[in-house]
This record gives structure tokens, C-alpha cells and sequence, in this order.
């Protein structure tokens, strides 16, 4: 309780120090900046996307020069006249605009200093309440609903008896029934949040107090701290590294909680306060000044300057720690906290949590607003009809009806005041046409659907035993209506790790299995199932689209058509060929390696020369760190492409060892070999190649690898038929979805190379010309190179991503990816996801750096896709059902999908930055919405979020997004529904998002069955529910023609109370939560039934008003055969039965019984539930009435009774609902039978497979689950994830740790934390790219 009352006075505290900040602004925020002639408004957000991008891209964007300290405090300063843009940056990331902070000074150990700026401190708040707010808030922003503003008023008017003549409860119950139980379920929601706030809050961390190390909550965290981190432990804020434990100021951290990343990235520490050590004495006593950039949302950019000792040390990005990160292999290192709390970089990313509302909520808000009209014109028609009566006929009989004493006497006045008296009275009476028991029903079916996902085992993720979690309850039936999928890569699409697959060396193919009977390709999908897989021939009718199985073409809309079939393994057949290769004779293999064709470990065994070079240069030719660890030999490498690569030459024999800044050790076949390294040219996006050249037993050789298209450039003549099959092995690589890269070496004269490296120095000390002296020194030594083959790896998809993407492309989703990788990384998931296809018409590729360049490509590419669509055949139907001649007939869909293989769109990041600007966003959208896929390369958080807003804003659809790092919380919070990934380490998307799944294949499911389903229930819910509503109300409209228009009610009060509230609130309840037209198996195989959500043609104006037309005529038939039938009735003793209570008894009990009957007609799917709540609903009627009138005594005592003793009600009762019903089976057997739709089409097969099931034997062909195509390609393989610039740091040794170190050579306090693996060398930070030794 303690802790919670302290986090509650942290947060009060922020909010105070908030307004604080606010007060001391001086520009308003649309006030014009004093500028001078030559000066223009700058567009910020662009600026901000470009550095964004620019610093993703290595860019580095102006000279950091040291500027002179000043006494003068940070100044604030107004924002351009860019209102619109500020606007957007305010309302989708939570931005400021109001106060822009132009500089921040922060003194280390100074809190006195840092205290003046009111800075941000670290506790954070995602939730929305306080126990104090929580009551005010919540109903101010329960009453912002329409509905419920609206029924205060009436509960307002109730309480005035000269117009009311209902008692106020039958307002009031309803209207606190729907406050409260909206309120819990808000309260809920943001308990949840709170709770994750306080477990982020509460965790643990060392702080610098007063000169001793003390353990604070991260709430308590403030700027210009300093505080210890320790391996494997988050950190806390975003700080600037001090001190590390590893040698030159290094430390590697792991990203996954900001970008979803595993693979370790490097920072490093200025020299100067690398001294520091651990010594606790000297970093308490550090007192320089700081002073860096305002808080950003930027992740990969930092500016700042520290000035000390009369000096000023630049600082950069790579010298920062964010919060989110974790610290790995790095056992202590020290920071000062730069941003903190909402200010850090994570969580400016965060963005604010909004109040999403679904489009139904939209719509119902209207039509509410549409009934309120209706109904005040049924009040003031009554109200004038009660003047004329009154005027006429009233005001002769006011001895028998005497006027209240508030009517004047005259006749005119008298019938002026009673008629405008009787319009508020018919607004009590009339106001359950609308209806506030929908709100009520409509959150009880979301809280019971969000349990249904919660609880649903196929969304549970079995590795990991992580279940799917609707994080909020709001927006269950927006799921069945997504039109947009915007996803991210790395984590959401990817596992980020990547596997050696397959090879080609001299010539030969190694890593397919062929079934040496069949000669059929033998395949292992994700699951672990091995697969046997059948090419077959394609066909050009048949559509990309679809596949028919040989026993119903309904399983045409299953999914798109692959070139392979697929069938099981037998038993007997997966024992005969799952055996995978073994390598236990090698003391350093890998356990979690599989490699399947024993050839290759035979030509191994055989000394086959191209195999070992092969491998040998794998070993050799890489930046990669090794590390032994509890004597076992780990890897570090900055990208995962490179780890597989020499693990895979490490299991095959050829294991790397250790390096030095002038050696590279390796064991080939148990022979330790050590190489003397001469030079590295480093790998970068615009060589595509990394060389190496060592020297052995006086030989010196270059090894290459690189893409395919830039290492065939550079071979030496007469290897035509080498480069032949290796260029077919790559195509055929490249078809399968598989990342490839080229190998190739070169033997070089020493005298050669001596001269060649004397020129290389020349060149890389050059002051003109440095870039263009050094290419052309590259080029002259990698040329004439001798192909040696490939490597293919796979970038592994999670499972299932290409059948997930596959089937929500068949149901009308289109599907964005948006990635900060660079451009072939993210087109070789395409391919191996199924995102980009051969059989795709052209893939457009927008790499321009200038406006007008883009602007030429875009409309280039529009006059493309116009011309195609002018050209192209208008497709003609497509199949949907066809059944056998003992079945049905045969229906067919149109389908108006893309002609032929449509289009797709590749972007980068800085060709984006002006598409996303005004003047060409919508020729930008114009193009992107006519293609079938959209890649978006190297594009950051604030871009994702854009590219979301775009669509939103043009194309008025409903959006998702899903991604698994920080990176992706603008997104995930821009778009009408974000899914956060949950995976093994990033939360921060799932913390930020609607929906959190284990697996990005939980879409399918969650989309296509539970958003469906949802979608549905709500639909059919809400069009019975206005049927019923108008029904019951408009009766007592019909019986002000017969009142005089005098506001007496045709039903006993207590029977309007609870009506909605008892009698007819469970049956259509249990029709909300449990109704499904086909079972999810279904809902699946036809993904096309997903379609109506597409269109909202389940519930829209239209099926609105046919709701309300239907109980409009059934209100007529309701009241008028009854009034016909006991007009002037009798009962069989001969007294008469026309009294008003009888008949409004026996018109409430038919309405009661014509609203079951009539949900039994809609309800398509029967459980347990929906018979209790029918047939209960009817018996808890009667036993109602007989308990109100008889035991408690209502005004009604005996009518029903009496009527209920005579025939003439059954045969009443009878006749009205014959009357009522027979036409609307009559209508749905006629649309069904002539005109059914797919769901009907479907919902019949399911019952006519049911009643087969036990005469058919299943022998289906399944769909190819495995992530790979069997087409051949022509593209290039070509994707490698290696960032340049490790070459420096490994020749110049400075992250490799001393052997050996000299007793007293680290007096920084390190020498007591040194480990045991204290050898081992890791990765680093990037740097210049060639190094020669």
C-alpha cells in the first residue's frame, strides 16, 4: 500500500511539474515565428523523418562541433505555422506542441542544478484513471454517449409529476445498470494497466546517493542520476554510458524491446571517462555539464556535447543506452540519466493512449441521433393532435376531466399549455424507441467475446504456453472488418534467425532429399512434419488464386494455388528418410544443426578439394567474435546471416577458433590451422561484398563473398559452364525464398599485394577523392576471381506466415509490410512469405532521392497499372460451391481480384519521406492501393505511424497493425486496432496494444473466425434488437389514437421497466455471445465469407431501417388484431372484456411470445445457452406477472388470468403470430433457396458433410505448409543483414581483452570483476570500411 501511495504521489507530482512547464511558456502554439527575410517555415515532421531515416541509413547529419558553454538557461521557442502538421504529430504521438525545448543541461551528482528544469522523472503511466479521477472521468466520458446523455435528460424530465406518467425508475434502473457495468468494465481495463505500469515502475536499480550505490524503484529515477547497470538487467532510462567492464569502454546490448531485434548491437563510452572504472569515489565526484538535444521519438539519433575540464567531447548515439534495452555480456557498466520517465525515447515512442471507437459505435451514434428526431416527431405530432383534440372536443368535457390548475381556463391557452405538456409526457412514454438497455447488452456480448478469444486453445502458442489476450473489450466486431494489415518484419513475420539450407559448390547442389523411388523432393516444414512434394504443371486458366481438391470445388477459396502438392510421410517412410546427417564425430558440433543430405558429408569424408575450400572459407572470410563460455566455444556476430554461415562451417568441420588484430585461427577437420590477416574490405549496402586476405605458408589468397550479381562481374574468364549451374542452383535457391550469397577467391603474388597495399594506404589517407581512389583500388584486386558456389539460407518465417498471409489476401485484407530493413532483405521475405510472387505482372521498386524523381516514378507506375487495367479481359466468375448430383445445384461468386498477378510496391525510407508529404500523398496512395502488396524498406517509427494515418484518412478503412518492438507502438497505436507479438523478450508493443497474440499465423484465427464471428453476433444482435424495440414502443403510439393523445400507456409500468431489462435482454444476449453461421473449420477453409465485413452489409443504414420497418409493421399487426379481436369482446359469460388493462395484458403476452418465436428464426446455431434463455425467457414472463400482480399486488391484478380463461386469446395470440411470422419465413426460404449467399452456400455444405461424414473417406490434399515455393526464378537470392565497419576495430585490437594483463595495469576497479572467460572477444561498433594491418 505504501508503494502504491508513493507511485500515486509521483504521479500527482509529474502532473504538477507538467503545468509547471506549461505556465512558463511564453509563444502561444499558433503564434508566427519572427523570421527574416531569407528565412521560411520549416517543415519539422518531414525534418524529423529524414533524420530519422538518415541516421537508420548510417547518415550523419551536420558537423558535431564543440559550441562554447554558456550561462544562458535552455530556451523555449514557438513551433513553425505548420498547425495542421503539429496537429497531426500531437494527435498520433502524443508530442508536446505547446512547449518545444530547444536544448537540455543536465549536471551529473548536481540534483539541485537539475531541479530548476522541472525535467520529466522516470515513473511512467499508461493508464487512463486515478482512484480519484476514475468516477468524474469515467462518467464524463460515459456521457459523451448520446444514448446515455440522452436518458438523463428524461430521467431529469421524469422527475416532474405534472409530465411524467411513468414513475422515474423505469429510467433510472437502466441508465445506472449501463453506468455501472460500463464503468467495471473500464475499471478492468485499466486495472490492467496499472498493474503493468507498477511492475515497470517498482524494478530495481542502482543509484549514485551522496557517494555510496543505493537500490531505488525506477520510479524514483531521476535526470542527471548515475546509475550501475549489471549484466543481463534492463536499463533503466535513457543515460549516457560512463564506464563498462570491457576493455575500451565497450558494452553490447540486445534491442528486442525496442525493435524486436536479438542480435547484439555495440556501444561505446568516451575515452575520458572510460577511466572511471567502478571506482564509485571518482564517478560521484564528476561534474561536468551536458548539454544535448530536446526529447525526440528518433531511436538511432542522439546529438549532445559534454563539457569538462575545460574540453568539449561530442556525443552520439553510440554512446547512449536507451531504456528498454538489456545489457548482455557486459558484467557492470555506468551511466548518467539523460531522459527519463515519458521523456525517454521508448516512451515518446509509446504515443498516447487513445479511446478507440468501432465503426458500429460511429453508425450507432448517428442512428441514435436519427431516432431521438423520429422520436421528437412522434411527440410533436401527438402534441399537435392533442391541441386539435383538445380545442375540439377536450374542453367540453372538463367536469368529467377536469385541467390540472397550472392550465389557464381559456380554451385556446388551455389546450396550448396541455399539448405542450403532453410532448414531454409522449417523450417519457415513447423513449424506449431508443434504446439505453442496448449499451447494457452491447458491452456485456464484448466482455464475453474478449473472454471467448482469452480462452480460445487454438490461439495458444504450445512452445511457450502464451495464450492470445484481448487487452481491451471495446473492439471485438471491428476485427471482422479489416481491410489494412500493417506489419513489421523482424519478430512479427520472422523468427530472426536464420538456418544453412542448402549449397552449391563446383557445380553441384547440396540439401535437397529426393525420394529415390519416386524421385519426388522430400521436404521438413515448421512443425517438424516431413512433407513429400509433387511439382505439377501449371495451368494458364486456372486462376493464382485458387485450387480445387478433387472432391468439392467449393475448396476453391481455400487458398492461393502453389505449384506443389503435398502429401505426408507414412511412418515408414519418415523413419526411412528423416535421418539427418550425423556430426557427433565432431567434438564442436552443434546439436540444434540438422542437415539432411548425407552427400555432402560424404564428399566431405572423401577430401572432395571444392568442398573443404568451400567450407574453409566460410570459416575464414567473416567479422565474426568467438567467445569461450563454460568451455564451450560460443559465436557473437553482429548479424544473424554471418552466424549461420560459420556455424554451419564449424558443424561441417571447419570450426573458427579465435582471432587476433593480425590472425585467424580455425580447426579444419581437426587440424588447427592459423592464418596471418592482411587486410579486410569490409562489407557495406553498396560493395554488397566482404573480402579477406590472408596468408599461409607464404600463399597469400583472397576469399569474397558477396551477391551473385556482383561477384559474376568480377569472375575470371572460361568458367562458362561453373557459373551456368551455379547461376541455375541460385535460381532455383532464390525460388524457394532462400537468402543466397556467392563465394569466390583469388591467389595473389606477395609482390603484388605489397605493391597493391602501398597504393591502398596512399588512397585511404587521400584528402580528394578518398570514396572514388578507394573503389577503384577494390575493384583492381577483386577481379579475375575463381567461382567456388553458394550458400543459400533461410530466413525462417514463423510458422505459418505464408498460409496466414495467403488466406487473409483471399479474404480481401491487404496486407503492408513496413520494416526498417534495407531493400533486399525485405523483397526475400516477400518472396519467402508470399507477399511477392513470380507470377506478379512487375514489382515497382520507388528508390529516388529527390521530389521530382518520385513524383516521376509514381506517375510512371500509375500509367503502368492504368494501362494493364485498360487493357486486361474482364475476368469471369469464379466457381464458389459446386456440389455432386446427389447434393445441390451450383452457384458461382464474381470475384473482381487483380488481373492476372496484380502488382506490388517497393519503397524505401527517404523516397517515402516525400511521398508522405501533402503534395503527393495521394498520388503515393493511388499507386500503393492499386497493388496487391506494398513493401516499405528502412522506414522509422514515425513513418509507420504515417503510412497508417494515410490510409486511415483517404481511404476511410479499417486499419490494423502489428509488430513486436517499440518501434512499432506508433503504429500499433495509430491504426483502429494494433496487435502486439508476444514473444520471448520485447512487451513494449504488446503493452501498447488492442490485441496480443504468440504468433503472427494468430491473425488467421483471430480475424477470420473470432472478428468474423464477432462481427456477426453484433450485426444480427443489434438488427433483432431495433426489430424488438420498435416493436414493444410504437404500440403505445397506435393507442394515442385512441387515448385522445393524452399519454396513457397501453402496458402496466413494471412491465415497460422490464422488458428490456428481463424479458426479451437474455434470449438476444446469448444470440450476441454463442450465434456462428459456420464453424470455425469453415470460417477458415472459405476465407472469402469474410467479405460482408469488408462492405458492412450486415448492419448499415439500410438493414437499420429494414429493422425498424419490420417492427414498425409488426408494432401494427400487434396491437390492431388484438384491438380488432376485443373490441366490444366478450367472454363466455357474456361480459365484456374491452378494458384497457385486459388488452394491454394480452398485447404485452403476444409481443413477448412474437419476439421469441422471432429470435428462434435468426438463431442459426443452438447450444445449451440459447434454449435455458428462450424457453426460460417465456416461462420467466408468466411467472413474473403471476408474482407482481398477485403476490406483490399491481395495478394489473387478474387481467391476464382473465384473459388467458377464454378462447378468444389463443385463437388471438394465434392468429397474430401466423400473421406476424409466415411472411418472414416466407422471405428468407425465397433468398436463401434462390438467392443464397456464400454463407448460406456454406453453412449448407457443412450440414451436407456432416450427414456424409460417415460414408466418405477423407483423402484431401493439404496445403503445402512449408514457407518455401517450388517455382523457378530468374531474381537474385541476394539478401545479407551485415552492417560494415568491424574490420577496424578487430585489426587495431582494441576489443579484444589482454591475456595476459599486468598486476596493476587496470586501477579502475576492474580487476576484481574480471571472469573467467576473460579472452573472449564480442562485436563492435562500426567503423571505417577497409583496414589494412
Amino acid at each position: 500500500m505504501v508503494d502504491d501511495f508513493e507511485l500515486e504521489i509521483l504521479e500527482l507530482e509529474e502532473e504538477q511539474a507538467r503545468r509547471r512547464r506549461r505556465s512558463r511558456v511564453v509563444s502561444s502554439f499558433r503564434r508566427d515565428v519572427p523570421r527574416t527575410s531569407k528565412a521560411r517555415p520549416a517543415p519539422v515532421l518531414l525534418d524529423h523523418v529524414i533524420e530519422g531515416w538518415g541516421s537508420k541509413g548510417g547518415d550523419v547529419g551536420g558537423e558535431k562541433g564543440v559550441r562554447a558553454p554558456t550561462a544562458k538557461a535552455p530556451t523555449k521557442k514557438t513551433p513553425p505555422l505548420h498547425s495542421s502538421i503539429y496537429e497531426t504529430l500531437n494527435n498520433l504521438f502524443n508530442a508536446s506542441t505547446r512547449e518545444i525545448e530547444t536544448e537540455r543541461r543536465i549536471k551529473p551528482n548536481n540534483p539541485e542544478f537539475n531541479a530548476q528544469f522541472n525535467y520529466a522523472k522516470n515513473y511512467i503511466k499508461t493508464s487512463k484513471y486515478t482512484l480519484l479521477n476514475f468516477i468524474p472521468y469515467n462518467l464524463f466520458e460515459q456521457f459523451q454517449r448520446l444514448a446515455n446523455f440522452y436518458f438523463l435528460c428524461l430521467l431529469v424530465l421524469q422527475l416532474i409529476p405534472v409530465i411524467s406518467s411513468l414513475t422515474p425508475v423505469t429510467t433510472a434502473v437502466p441508465l445506472i445498470g449501463v453506468l455501472m457495468v460500463t464503468g467495471i468494465k473500464d475499471a478492468y481495463d485499466d486495472y490492467q494497466r496499472h498493474r503493468s505500469d507498477n511492475q515497470v515502475n517498482r524494478r530495481k536499480s542502482y543509484v549514485l546517493r551522496n557517494g555510496q550505490l543505493a537500490e531505488e524503484m525506477w520510479s524514483k529515477v531521476e535526470v542527471g542520476d548515475v546509475i550501475r547497470m549489471e549484466n543481463n538487467q534492463f536499463v533503466a532510462a535513457d543515460v549516457l554510458l560512463l564506464s563498462t567492464s570491457e576493455p575500451n569502454g565497450l558494452c553490447y546490448i540486445e534491442t528486442s524491446e525496442l525493435d524486436g531485434e536479438t542480435n547484439l548491437k555495440s556501444k561505446q563510452c568516451l575515452p575520458e571517462t572510460e577511466e572511471f572504472g567502478q571506482d564509485v569515489g571518482r564517478i560521484g565526484s564528476f561534474q561536468g555539464e551536458i548539454r544535448c538535444e530536446p526529447p525526440n521519438n528518433q531511436l538511432n539519433k542522439f546529438d549532445g556535447t559534454l563539457y569538462w575540464d575545460n574540453q568539449a567531447h561530442p556525443l552520439d548515439n553510440d554512446k547512449i543506452l536507451l531504456r528498454g534495452c538489456i545489457l548482455r555480456n557486459t558484467q557492470w557498466c555506468y551511466g548518467v540519466v539523460i531522459f527519463a520517465g515519458k521523456d525517454t525515447k521508448l516512451m515518446m515512442n509509446s504515443g498516447k493512449t487513445k479511446f478507440k471507437r468501432t465503426s458500429i459505435d460511429r453508425l450507432l451514434n448517428f442512428i441514435i441521433l436519427g431516432i431521438v428526431f423520429f422520436l421528437l416527431s412522434m411527440c410533436l405530432f401527438c402534441t399537435v393532435a392533442c391541441g386539435i383534440w383538445e380545442t375540439l372536443t377536450g374542453q367540453h368535457f372538463r367536469i368529467f376531466l377536469p385541467w390540472d390548475s397550472l392550465v389557464p381556463p381559456e380554451p385556446a391557452g388551455g389546450a396550448a399549455v396541455i399539448a405542450l405538456l403532453v410532448f414531454f409526457s409522449y417523450a417519457i412514454v415513447l423513449n424506449t424507441v431508443v434504446p439505453i438497455s442496448l449499451y447494457v447488452s452491447v458491452e456485456v456480448i464484448r466482455l464475453c467475446q474478449s473472454f471467448l478469444i482469452n480462452w480460445d486453445v487454438a490461439l495458444c502458442y504450445a512452445p511457450t504456453g502464451v495464450h492470445a489476450k484481448a487487452r481491451t473489450t471495446t473492439l471485438n466486431e471491428e476485427l471482422g472488418q479489416i481491410e489494412y494489415i500493417f506489419s513489421d518484419k523482424t519478430g512479427t513475420l520472422t523468427q530472426n534467425i536464420m538456418t544453412f539450407n542448402k549449397c552449391s559448390i563446383a557445380g553441384r547442389s547440396f540439401g535437397d532429399i529426393i525420394d529415390p523411388r519416386t524421385g519426388e523432393s522430400l521436404e521438413i516444414n515448421e512443425s517438424g512434419t516431413w512433407i513429400r512434394k509433387k511439382t505439377k504443371k501449371s495451368s494458364s486458366q486456372r486462376n493464382a488464386n485458387l485450387r480445387t481438391p478433387p472432391d468439392a470445388t467449393v475448396d476453391n477459396l481455400i487458398g492461393p494455388l502453389d505449384e506443389t502438392e503435398v502429401n505426408l510421410l507414412s511412418d515408414e517412410e519418415y523413419r526411412q528418410y528423416t535421418r539427418s546427417v550425423d556430426l557427433s564425430h565432431n567434438p564442436y558440433h552443434e546439436s540444434s544443426f540438422k542437415f539432411y543430405d548425407h552427400a555432402l558429408t560424404d564428399a566431405l569424408d572423401a577430401s572432395d578439394p571444392s568442398c573443404e575450400l568451400f567450407f574453409r572459407l566460410l570459416a575464414l572470410c567473416h567479422t565474426v567474435m568467438s567467445e569461450d563460455k563454460n568451455g564451450k566455444l560460443e559465436y557473437q556476430a553482429q548479424s544473424p546471416d554471418e552466424a549461420a554461415l560459420v556455424s554451419a562451417a564449424r558443424n561441417f568441420g571447419f570450426v573458427f577458433l579465435s582471432r587476433t588484430p593480425n590472425s585467424i585461427t580455425i580447426s579444419a577437420k581437426g587440424t588447427e590451422e592459423m592464418y596471418e590477416l592482411l587486410c579486410i574490405l569490409d562489407f557495406n549496402n553498396v560493395r554488397k561484398r566482404m573480402s579477406v586476405i590472408l596468408k599461409r605458408d607464404g600463399k597469400i589468397r583472397l576469399y569474397c563473398k558477396g551477391a551473385d550479381s556482383i561477384i559474376y562481374e568480377r569472375l575470371k574468364d572460361g568458367q562458362e559452364s561453373l557459373k551456368y549451374h551455379t547461376q541455375e542452383h541460385l535460381n532455383k535457391f532464390a525460388g524457394e525464398g532462400l537468402r543466397t550469397l556467392c563465394l569466390a577467391y583469388k591467389d595473389l603474388d606477395g609482390e603484388y599485394f605489397q605493391n597493391w597495399k602501398a597504393r591502398h594506404h596512399e588512397a585511404a589517407i587521400s584528402l580528394d577523392r578518398r570514396e572514388e581512389k578507394l573503389d577503384a583500388i577494390y575493384e583492381e584486386i577483386e577481379k579475375d576471381l575463381i567461382l567456388l558456389g553458394a550458400t543459400a539460407i533461410e530466413d525462417k518465417l514463423q510458422d505459418g506466415v505464408p498460409q496466414t498471409i495467403a488466406n487473409l489476401a483471399i479474404a480481401g485484407i491487404k496486407i503492408w509490410v513496413l520494416t526498417g530493413d534495407k531493400q533486399e532483405t525485405a523483397i526475400n521475405i516477400g518472396y519467402s512469405c508470399q507477399l511477392l510472387t513470380d507470377d506478379m505482372l512487375d514489382i515497382f521498386i520507388i528508390d529516388a532521392h529527390t521530389a521530382s524523381e518520385v513524383e516521376d516514378q509514381l506517375k510512371k507506375y500509375r500509367e503502368e497499372i492504368r494501362n494493364v487495367n485498360a487493357t486486361s479481359q474482364p475476368q469471369t466468375n469464379l466457381s464458389v460451391v459446386t456440389f455432386s448430383d446427389e447434393g445441390v445445384g451450383q452457384d458461382t461468386l464474381s470475384d473482381a481480384g487483380e488481373p492476372n498477378g496484380g502488382f506490388a510496391l517497393v519503397i524505401n525510407g527517404h523516397s517515402l519521406v516525400w511521398a508522405l508529404s501533402p503534395k503527393f500523398e495521394q498520388l503515393f496512395l493511388e499507386v500503393a492501393s492499386q497493388c496487391k502488396s506494398v513493401i516499405c524498406c528502412r522506414v522509422t517509427p514515425l513513418q509507420k505511424a504515417l503510412v497508417v494515418d494515410l490510409v486511415k484518412r483517404y481511404k476511410k478503412a479499417v486499419t490494423l497493425a502489428v509488430g513486436d518492438g517499440a518501434n512499432d507502438v506508433s503504429m500499433i497505436k495509430t491504426a483502429h486496432i494494433g496487435v502486439g507479438i508476444s514473444g520471448q523478450e520485447g512487451l513494449q508493443a504488446v503493452l501498447a496494444s488492442d490485441y496480443s497474440v504468440a504468433q503472427f499465423r494468430f491473425l488467421e484465427r483471430l480475424l477470420l473466425v473470432h472478428g468474423r464471428w464477432s462481427y456477426y453476433r453484433m450485426c444480427k444482435f443489434l438488427r433483432y434488437f431495433f426489430y424488438k424495440n420498435f416493436a414493444f414502443t410504437l404500440c403505445h403510439f397506435w393507442f394515442a389514437f385512441f387515448v385522445a393523445f393524452s399519454a396513457q400507456t397501453l402496458f402496466d409500468p413494471m412491465f415497460i421497466s422490464v422488458y428490456n431489462l428481463f424479458y426479451t435482454s437474455m434470449p438476444v444476449l446469448a444470440l450476441g455471445i454463442f450465434e456462428q453461421d459456420v464453424n470455425a473449420v469453415n470460417s477458415i477453409k472459405f476465407p472469402r465469407l469474410y467479405s460482408p465485413g469488408l462492405n458492412n452489409a450486415l448492419f448499415n443504414k439500410r438493414e437499420f431501417f429494414r429493422s425498424a420497418l419490420h417492427g414498425f409493421l409488426t408494432s401494427c399487426v400487434l396491437f390492431f388484431i388484438p384491438f380488432g379481436a376485443y373490441y366490444n369482446g366478450m367472454d363466455q359469460d357474456g361480459r365484456s372484456m374491452a378494458d384497457q388493462q385486459t388488452f394491454g395484458s394480452v398485447v404485452a403476452t403476444i409481443l413477448v411470445i412474437v419476439v421469441t418465436v422471432q429470435i428462434c428464426l435468426d438463431t442459426s446455431y443452438w447450444t445449451m445457452f440459447n434454449h435455458i434463455t428462450i424457453w426460460g425467457s417465456l416461462i420467466f414472463y408468466f411467472l413474473l406477472q403471476y408474482f407482481y400482480n398477485f403476490v406483490i399486488g399491481g395495478e394489473y391484478v387478474g387481467a391476464l388470468a382473465k384473459a388467458m380463461g377464454e378462447p378468444m386469446f389463443y385463437f388471438t395470440s394465434l392468429l397474430t403470430i401466423v400473421v406476424l411470422m409466415l411472411p418472414v419465413m416466407a422471405w428468407r426460404f425465397y433468398w436463401v433457396d434462390v438467392h443464397p449467399t456464400l454463407s448460406d452456400k456454406v453453412r449448407f455444405k457443412q450440414r451436407h458433410d456432416a450427414k456424409m461424414a460417415s460414408k466418405r473417406s477423407d483423402h484431401d490434399m493439404l496445403r503445402t505448409p512449408s514457407a518455401r515455393r517450388s517455382r523457378r526464378s530468374i531474381r537474385s537470392g541476394y539478401a545479407f543483414a551485415h552492417q560494415e565497419g568491424f574490420g577496424r576495430l578487430i585489426t587495431s585490437g582494441k576489443i579484444m581483452r589482454p591475456r595476459n594483463p599486468k598486476p596493476g595495469a587496470m586501477s579502475n576497479g576492474r580487476t576484481s570483476n574480471l571472469r573467467p572467460d576473460a579472452n573472449r572477444v564480442s562485436v563492435v561498433a562500426p567503423a571505417p570500411s577497409t583496414v589494412e594491418v
